[in-house]
């Protein structure tokens, strides 16, 4: 394999890491400080670090589909062409769960809920939805992860 192809699949298995480590960091430590949030605390805990992120994946974003596109042309014939197509189809699912159904949420945080059980319902239903996301940015890891495995596990039969 060539090398630039390799570095690309890399990058794609980088990106699906940062999407890993944000959904677990996420699901496992910001999340649950979810009851502790009040109309008076959540805006600064909460939307400038949204919007940032937005910012950065919104790029990172088009970063892995033009990577998986190239992984999935490169790897068509070689038996695992079912590694870029799930990463493929998760990328597609995660964007369409954020711009479809978390945007909306965003939105309507960052213009400062100060209705305490309106505050309450939105957050729920954000954090949840990111579950959702976060579970399917699993799934992407864990395919590149099979990826890798099998290619080492190939070389070292090789041997």
């Amino acid at each position: 394999m060539p090398r630039i192809l390799l570095l690309n699949h890399c990058l794609l298995f980088l990106c699906c890491s940062m999407y890993l480590g944000t959904g677990g960091s996420l699901v496992f430590f910001q999340l649950p400080l979810e009851p502790q949030l009040t109309v008076d605390n959540y805006y600064m805990v909460f939307v400038a670090p949204v919007a940032d992120a937005t910012r950065f994946f919104t790029y990172m974003s088009w970063v892995m589909l033009i990577t998986g596109l190239i992984m999935l042309g490169t790897e068509w014939y070689s038996g695992i062409r079912w590694v870029p197509i799930v990463v493929l189809l998760g990328i597609v699912a995660a964007i369409g769960v954020t711009l479809i159904l978390i945007f909306p949420l965003n939105d309507e945080l960052s213009q400062r809920v100060t209705d305490p059980a309106r505050l309450r319902v939105v957050l729920h239903e954000w954090g949840n939805l990111n579950r959702v996301r976060a579970s399917i940015w699993a799934v992407q890891w864990a395919a590149m992860m099979y990826w890798f495995y099998k290619l080492a596990l190939q070389a070292r039969q090789d041997r």
